[in-house]
């Protein structure tokens, strides 16, 4: 069935995927993260320009080098929140189809749909008659499983399908049944075109180049759609090895899905699972947008919950890599107790640094005294580098100055430490004596 003329899309926007004039400004209350706008076409080009000088930077500095990109610099950011919308308009259906065969609760990969029921759903409530859901269900993507995971079912909303266009679902407030998608108009249709096309060229380079490209995270409700877009560039360019790299924020409250999720489907493709791990950078402007606009807070409540929820995606990975081989992860962190405990699962699971499935990442000039012992421990450590017109960097710098004054603080309290040690052994006449 097509979007009737009666229901406007922009009306059955879900809240946390509507642009709102708030907060059109994404720098407010963003300490860690340098932000684009959109101007034109044109400034994309530019970014895209910009980005293929980094990876040639990269590629001529070390052997095996990472290169990082915005997509919100590479489009139309507007594209990314609607693609979001749909993606997770979308999860939401199979999560209530799910919880209506009893299965709320479950693990994201652990819920799966009687095939049978699920046909009889989507035609009790018009959606699709069973002929044409029979023909989704068995198509190439899904096989012959009497089951449909998340998995199979998020292969239903594709770009070359375009289902997400024919859909209504049901909005589970008014329960009515809605268009998923409100068109695209034809310039949107080719902005995303020309988005992709511009990923594409920087996938091509860096394969060229030998440079790992990492897809940075951005806020929510872009993360959907920029996910699902660096997922389509990994099932191309990670064929052999990990090319691409996904960003995961562990604050979110969906991270370890999102991560068990993506693992799955590399393993079911066959192809390279590469992860960026990091604790996220958005918290106060993602808690006074929901607030605000009134949807729920996607950010676990406390510093503790997002630790956990690290080392758990972390562990998840790790586990990945020990068995198959095929999974790669930088962890971006700070965090000390973090990277201890990565270097005693790595231990315990016999990742050997040598190998180079897992990799360390701090920014320049910040936690060397984490950095520096890494590497000379033969662990593949890498240093964040902004780069850009002082003007522009300058206040990202200082940001990050700011966000990181409990270093700072530490870093002072460790010298005081130091230096009494000193003075004390100086005056007893220990400092030279075996025993110290």
């Amino acid at each position: 069935p097509s979007p009737s003329s009666s229901t406007p899309g922009a009306e059955q926007r879900e809240k946390q995927y509507r642009a709102h004039p708030g907060f059109g400004d994404r720098r407010g209350g963003v300490i860690s993260a340098r932000t684009y706008f959109y101007a034109d076409e044109a400034k994309c080009d530019q970014h895209m320009e910009t980005f293929l000088r980094c990876i040639d930077a990269s590629s001529g500095s070390s052997q095996d080098g990472f290169s990082a990109i915005k997509l919100t610099a590479l489009g139309r950011p507007q594209f990314l929140l609607q693609f979001s919308e749909v993606l997770v308009k979308w999860r939401r259906f199979f999560h209530q189809m799910a919880a209506e065969q009893g299965q709320a609760g479950r693990a994201a990969l652990e819920m799966k749909l009687e095939a049978e029921k699920l046909q009889e759903a989507l035609a009790d409530l018009g959606i699709a008659t069973k002929a044409e859901s029979q023909h989704w269900f068995t198509g190439e993507n899904l096989g012959m499983s009497s089951t449909v995971d998340m998995l199979d079912w998020n292969s239903l909303i594709d770009s070359r399908t375009k289902l997400s266009k024919l859909l209504l679902v049901p909005n589970m407030q008014t329960g009515q049944l809605e268009p998923l998608l409100s068109r695209f108009t034809e310039e949107e249709d080719l902005q995303m075109k020309r988005m992709l096309q511009r990923m594409d060229v920087l996938a091509k380079r860096a394969t060229e180049k030998g440079v790992r490209l990492m897809v940075d995270a951005e806020q929510s409700y872009f993360q959907p759609a920029i996910s699902r877009l660096t997922l389509e560039m990994q099932r191309r360019f990670n064929r052999d090895q990990a090319i691409i790299f996904n960003t995961y924020q562990c604050y979110l409250k969906e991270a370890y899905d999102n991560v068990t999720v993506d693992v799955e489907l590399s393993r079911r493709e066959g192809w390279h699972f590469g992860a960026k791990l990091v604790r996220g950078a958005y918290m106060e402007q993602e808690r006074e947008r929901a607030a605000q606009i009134g949807y729920e807070d996607p950010i676990n409540p406390t510093y503790e919950k997002t630790s956990e929820m690290y080392h758990k995606c972390l562990n998840y990975i790790l586990e990945e890599i020990k068995h198959s081989w095929k999974a790669n992860v930088m962890v971006a962190s700070h965090n000390e107790d973090t990277v201890k405990f990565t270097l005693r699962r790595m231990t315990e699971l016999g990742i050997h640094p040598s190998e180079k499935k897992v990799y360390f990442g701090q920014l320049l000039g910040m936690c060397d005294q984490i950095t520096f012992p890494l590497g000379q421990a033969s662990f593949p450590v890498y240093k964040y580098v902004p780069y850009g017109p002082v003007k522009e960097v300058l206040p990202y710098l200082s940001r990050r100055a700011q966000e990181n004054r409990g270093f700072m603080q530490r870093a002072n309290q460790e010298r005081d430490l130091l230096w009494r040690e000193v003075k004390r052994r100086l005056l007893a006449g220990t400092f030279f004596s075996p025993n110290h």
